[in-house]
């Protein structure tokens, strides 16, 4: 019966927010509610289960997601985007501009989400296009690939940094086994794939090329732009290091450690940042905080459903359904990885939203990642690599991709989606791979 309800809560849910267009926040509450009385539970016991499943989630996310915000507002707003681009091509040279732009997306895609990150980055595509004389879409598909790996795979980006926090993961090895697996999963979706489209000459949609021009002297330089963006990055790697090669208390660990905290690497990223792309830029601090007001609002929603997810998974705890589903999961001998892959591919094609997809996937499958030989850091990627399959006409990025990029319909399926299930399969597929590398947890 439990496992029945949950169902009827999962329709629920998909029809609030696909039928009545309802904001997944409301509808995620509604449900939780929902499930918690089916199952029996008093409403002030199911609104007490909502409420500690918000707080306990949100406090173990929210300064990771606002500091990462704060940073990519800061990373737009100083022109470092345009730096970090058009300083590796000269890097690398005008035959890799395709290269130039994928490490250029994945790059500034570390600390940005991806909407900000292709709304700042496409323009770029479009100039570089223009004036190499290349398919617009052999550039804009390598970087919404790299943009869209940055963003599913790795810690500090909302979905794997709330997963990793609910499963009791540690987020700097998610971050070095996510970064491992982005460099396969953007190299087919991105290159490889691009070079079946080669032909197809779109150009940029006249209403929505807005590119902004800055003089070369309001640009930060490419060192200090490059090493505020890798901040939390390199401190979160040194943590991951430090974790899987010592195990001693020495004060120099404690340090190490202490700084690979998301928490504390992207808040240094960001004071580093006010200095660097700000101050240093001759921005006042009052300029400053009116960004930080502008990206903390930017993240409020996101953080709200985020937030909701978590009174979902605490209500399944409660009320007994998760039991349930760790005593179903036991006996259906369905390998744990694909399980939460496959769950979570499947509420991506409903919801449209990766992050509403995963997080709710990652409530239904918690009961099971302890005990299951899997560590959980590899079940976070399971979970947020399966959300970014199966894109289509419910998710904001299909959209996007074809108004930017003046694409059809049937090119978007045929470029986007099957991107997206690129990157969503060869994420199942590395988990795979480094679980049988690496074994189950220490």
């Amino acid at each position: 019966m439990p496992l029945i309800l949950l169902g009827v809560s999962i329709v629920l849910l998909l029809v609030l927010i696909v039928v009545f267009k309802w904001n997944p926040f409301l509808a995620l509450v509604v449900a939780s509610f929902a499930v918690g009385l089916a199952n029996g539970m008093p409403a002030q016991a199911a609104l007490n289960s909502i409420l500690k499943g918000i707080g306990d989630t949100m406090g173990s996310i929210v300064l990771i997601i606002v500091a990462g915000a704060i940073l990519g507002k800061l990373i737009e707003e100083s022109g470092a985007a345009h730096t970090v681009s058009f300083g590796l091509v000269r890097i690398f040279g005008e035959k890799h501009v395709q290269l130039s732009i994928v490490l250029t997306g994945f790059l500034v895609g570390l600390p940005m989400f991806y909407n900000a990150g292709f709304l700042i980055l496409t323009p770029l595509v479009y100039a570089l296009s223009a004036s190499r004389g290349l398919p617009m879409l052999s550039l804009g598909i390598p970087l919404s690939a790299a943009l869209s790996v940055t963003h599913g795979y790795l810690p500090p980006h909302p979905a794997p940094t709330s997963i990793a926090a609910m499963f009791k993961a540690d987020i700097n090895q998610t971050l070095l086994y996510g970064l491992i697996l982005s460099i396969p999963a953007i190299l087919m979706g991105g290159p490889l794939l691009a070079r079946f489209f080669r032909r197809l000459n779109n150009q940029p949609p006249p209403h929505l090329y807005q590119h902004r021009k800055f003089r070369p002297e309001e640009l930060p330089g490419l060192r200090v732009s490059l090493f505020t963006i890798l901040i939390p990055v390199l401190l979160m790697l040194s943590g991951a290091v430090v974790t899987l090669s010592t195990s001693g208390s020495s004060s120099l660990v404690k340090t190490a450690k202490f700084l690979a905290d998301p928490n504390v690497a992207l808040l240094l990223a960001v004071f580093a940042g006010f200095y660097s792309l700000g101050i240093r830029r001759g921005r006042d601090m009052e300029s400053l905080m009116k960004s930080v007001v502008s990206a903390t609002a930017s993240v409020s929603m996101l953080l709200l459903i985020i937030g909701a997810g978590g009174g979902f998974k605490q209500i399944l705890l409660d009320c007994g359904t998760a039991d349930v589903v760790k005593a179903m999961a036991s006996k259906a001998y369905l390998s744990p990885i694909l399980l939460a892959w496959g769950l979570a591919a499947v509420l991506r094609f409903s919801f449209g939203s990766a992050t509403v997809a995963a997080i709710t996937a990652a409530g239904i499958v918690l009961p099971i990642v302890p005990g299951c030989g899997v560590r959980p850091e590899l079940l976070v990627i399971a979970l947020t690599t399966g959300s970014l399959m199966f894109s289509h006409f419910n998710d904001v990025g299909f959209w996007m991709f074809k108004e930017y990029y003046n694409a059809s319909v049937k090119q978007t399926f045929q470029i986007w989606t099957v991107m997206e299930t690129i990157v969503g399969t060869v994420g199942l597929l590395g988990v795979f791979l480094l679980h049988a590398l690496i074994g189950g947890p220490r």
